[in-house]
Order: C-alpha cells, then structure tokens, then sequence
C-alpha cells in the first residue's frame, strides 16, 4: 500500500519540487504551506509520516511537531531546515523527530532516509501489534476476539469501538492516551460530537472494569485519559 505522507513547507517552489518527487516515489503526498494548515490537514487525514519545515509563518515546525506529537506519539517526523546550528538540531530531536535534514541536502537521500524509517517502524508496530492478549489485575482482554473476562465469570464481547479504546488504553497503561490520539485512531475525526461519543464510550469500559478496585481510568482535564493498574 502506498504511504501518506503530510508535507508542509512554505517555500512554493521547492515545496511543489519536493511533492513532485515524492509522489514520483509512489508516496501520497499533501502538501502545506504553513503549520496551522498542516495541523488541519494531520487532524483531518491519516498520515504515515510528517516531513516538516523548520522557519514557516503562523506555526513554525518545532510547535506543529510538538502538537501532532500530543495526537500521534508514533507517527514518523523528519525536519527539514536551514538552520545548522547544533541547538537546533538538538531541539529537533527532543520535539520528537527521527530525521533532520539541513537544507540544501540531495532529494535521493531524503527518499533513504523515508525507506529506512518506514523499515524500521514497521518492524516496531509488528511487534506491537502482535500482541492481542492482555492480563491486568484480575482480568483478560483479547483484542483479537473483543473478548473481556473477570477472574473466573464468563467473557463479555465489546463493541468494535469499545474494544479498540480498551485496546488503546492498554497499550498506554499507566501513562496518558491523549483525547486527540484516540478521536483520530478510532472515531478518524476530532471534533465536538465525536469527543462526546468517546466520553460515553470512556464510562462503558470503566462500567465493566467497575468489578476491580485496582483499576480506573482518569480522566486528565484539556489532554485526555489515564488508566491506571
């Protein structure tokens, strides 16, 4: 399957050169010019992978970086910029970024650099997702069948939105899953009406887990939930 990759930079001509290639590549490419516009474009569209410029009017790449990392905390990053000083670069790599580039650089680097992230990340998100059974405390969650049991009571089949939140909240046990992250993972938008039907969806899973006193799910004011064990 071909990869979607959100490109946002503000030089027009280079911008339009890099898409071109890319696209040439077999890559599905959207291209922006500007962070505010990509962050629209990223809540809207499922990405495979953001190439962002650094210096960009309105939102720079550090900020869009560091806002679609609170949505997506796997999604690949590589920034692209002029600026070769040594904080910057730093900076890059701490906003959450797997590859920086320094402009000019050659495009067939940049398409290696792409291959190489998406190898490795697919290696990474295979391990992952293997996974389909999950204990904690005294309960059993098979994501594959949507099957929740407690200790030795019967299994309880989840609803496909249920069971990919439960699975969600799992994969981030102990640790926040940020409202947006979900929206765009299972309800594929983030708007008013979909964040109310998480809510909902939110005090099933906690009705059914109501049985265990080690376990609940926090809900983190403005950022999202926090299930812990």
């Amino acid at each position: 399957m071909k990869k979607n990759i959100l490109l946002v930079e503000d030089d027009l001509n280079f911008g339009s050169i890099l898409n071109d290639y890319l696209k040439l590549h077999s890559y599905n490419t959207i291209l922006t010019r500007n962070g505010v516009d990509g962050l629209k474009k990223f809540k809207k569209h499922s990405f495979d992978m953001c190439i962002l410029d650094v210096m960009m009017p309105y939102k720079d790449g550090f900020t869009l970086a560091e806002e679609i990392r609170s949505i997506d905390q796997n999604v690949p990053i590589i920034f692209l910029t002029a600026k070769s000083l040594k904080e910057d670069i730093i900076k890059g790599f701490k906003t959450g970024a797997d590859d920086y580039l320094v402009k000019p650089f050659d495009s067939e680097v940049l398409l290696l650099k792409i291959k190489s992230i998406f190898k490795r990340k697919f290696v990474e998100n295979d391990s992952k997702e293997s996974k389909t059974l999950y204990t904690f405390s005294d309960f059993v969650f098979n994501s594959k069948f949507r099957t929740l049991q407690y200790k030795e009571e019967g299994r309880i089949t989840l609803s496909p939105k249920e069971s990919k939140l439960l699975n969600l909240l799992l994969q981030n046990l102990n640790d926040l899953t940020s409202r947006e992250e979900a929206l765009v993972k299972i309800w594929n938008d983030d708007n008013y009406f979909t964040s109310r039907s998480m809510d909902v969806y939110v005090t099933k899973i906690r009705k059914y887990l109501k049985k265990d006193p080690n376990i609940s799910i926090v809900n983190i004011h403005g950022k999202g939930f926090k299930m812990n064990v």
